[in-house]
């Protein structure tokens, strides 16, 4: 069992490496493709930005794996998360471009145009050549919450990409904070150790990397789904129901994938289903509805997402699917497994909410974040937190399962936000397919398994179910 001492600093010497390869190659302006597998020995700084990146991220991720066993404290676990995320703050964004399509989005919303009706090519931006080309000709695909976040921080930016990028970072730092408060809530009502739970989310690797160094918007959506479930698991009262719905609805209104969390939500209210759906539902769509409108925008966003579709890679399963089957000479394979993963997840969703009737809407509907990431179209890396966040406060028994994906996602950008999934298009869809596969496997035979033994306990999550 290693020492709480060589875990928190084993895990801040990373951090500090990291911190130093995002000065020396982080996502700079302007937007510079020099840092690939191909050319980032070639660079300036020769050995030394992969040296720092890997060994960095090789620490922080080794660390945060061996401290899960054993975490002194919520108090300790909260201080050595604080010590991993800060050294990436004062320096360039790690392992993504994004912040800076946010700071554009930002500006145009804050110029009263509306960041829905094209890219930067059309709407314009003072810092175009910060953003990655491949996003230059698309309309913002997130909601209007987030683009009046984004107004706000470029509004008080001044003018100055760098101020803005450091407000946008510190509207996910805040985000973080938020997730932070609420998992100790979360955990105790689902009989998990809290100190655990902490740790599984905030040290993940995933957060200071790409939620508090890269600044995406993700942070503030789990922030409110947490929230939001939060305040769901103790609403005895119309007041609170319908808080909770507001913080979900405005979850929506950042990233549109976050209304799967509204169903299993319902049934952590009491009451008659039509008082939670009048509450809970009615306060959410009241909210974005709000939102949208004080914003001048409507509801373009929701046709803004098929614009996150062009990015193609092996770790979405069902676009591996798809590119593994045109790789054995079936043409056009990728759009229809995509439609199909769409289509399954609607079913696998739909399952899930019938098994949470009885058992833990709070553990299914992290389960439902889980089956969103893994059958949507597009996987990013930092999309694993979304699950992370729920599953670590309900889950029960061995995590593995849980910190190994986040391990593996952790490290598949280089510092300046070049995907290593793009060289391994070929192998990766393949490896992608047959794990698909075993997974499918396994859990249809676990599933058969457990139904035929009476009394099996379901691990995890919020077991005051007060549905009537």
């Amino acid at each position: 069992m290693p020492r709480p001492f060589l875990v928190r600093y084993a895990g801040l010497a990373g951090s500090l490496l990291l911190a130093v390869a995002a000065w020396l190659g982080g996502a700079s302006s302007p937007w510079k493709p020099n840092v690939t597998p191909g050319t980032i020995f070639a660079g300036e700084n020769g050995v030394l930005l992969p040296v720092t990146w890997l060994v960095g991220t090789l620490l922080l991720i080794g660390a945060w794996w061996a401290g899960r066993r054993h975490v002194p404290s919520v108090r300790w676990a909260f201080v050595t998360a604080a010590l991993w995320a800060a050294p990436l703050l004062p320096f360039l964004p790690l392992a993504s471009y994004d912040v800076y399509s946010y700071a554009c989005q930002g500006w145009q919303q804050a110029a009263g145009l509306d960041p829905y009706r094209g890219g930067l090519d059309l709407l314009g931006c003072p810092w175009p050549d910060a953003v990655s080309p491949t996003w230059r000709q698309t309309p913002a695909p997130y909601g209007p919450v987030f683009l009046v976040l984004a107004a706000l921080a470029a509004k008080l930016g001044g003018g100055s990409l760098t101020v803005t990028v450091g407000l946008l970072r510190l509207i996910a730092v805040l985000g973080v904070v938020v997730i932070g408060w609420c998992l100790p809530v979360l955990a105790r009502r689902a009989g998990v150790p809290p100190e655990r739970a902490v740790w599984l989310v905030l040290a993940c690797p995933l957060v200071p990397i790409h939620l508090i160094s890269g600044a995406h918007n993700d942070a503030v959506m789990v922030a409110l789904i947490v929230a939001g479930l939060t305040v769901a698991g103790a609403a005895t009262t119309w007041p609170r129901m319908i808080a909770a719905g507001v913080l979900l609805g405005l979850a929506v209104g950042v990233k549109a994938t976050a209304v799967v969390v509204l169903p299993f939500a319902l049934l952590l209210l009491p009451g008659r289903l039509w008082r939670r759906v009048l509450a809970l539902g009615g306060s959410a769509l009241a909210a974005l509805a709000g939102v949208s409108l004080a914003a001048g925008l409507g509801l373009g966003w929701v046709t803004g997402l098929s614009g996150s579709g062009v990015s193609v890679q092996w770790t979405s399963p069902p676009t591996a699917i798809g590119l593994t089957l045109e790789l054995l000479g079936v043409p056009s394979a990728v759009p229809v497994t995509r439609v199909l993963g769409v289509i399954a997840l609607a079913v696998v969703l739909a399952v899930l909410w019938v098994r949470a009737l009885s058992r833990s809407p709070l553990h299914y509907a992290g389960l439902a974040l889980a089956a969103t990431v893994l059958l949507a179209p597009v996987f990013h890396p930092w999309y694993a937190i979304w699950p992370l966040a729920v599953l670590a406060a309900t889950v029960l028994e061995e995590t593995r399962w849980l910190v190994a994906p986040c391990a593996v996602a952790a490290a598949l950008c280089l510092p300046d936000g070049y995907n290593l999934a793009l060289v391994t298009k070929a192998q990766g869809a393949v490896g992608m397919t047959v794990l698909a596969g075993f997974l499918a496997w396994k859990v249809l035979y676990e599933a058969k398994s457990n139904s035929r033994r009476p009394g099996v306990a379901h691990g995890g999550g919020d077991r005051s179910h007060r549905a009537s």
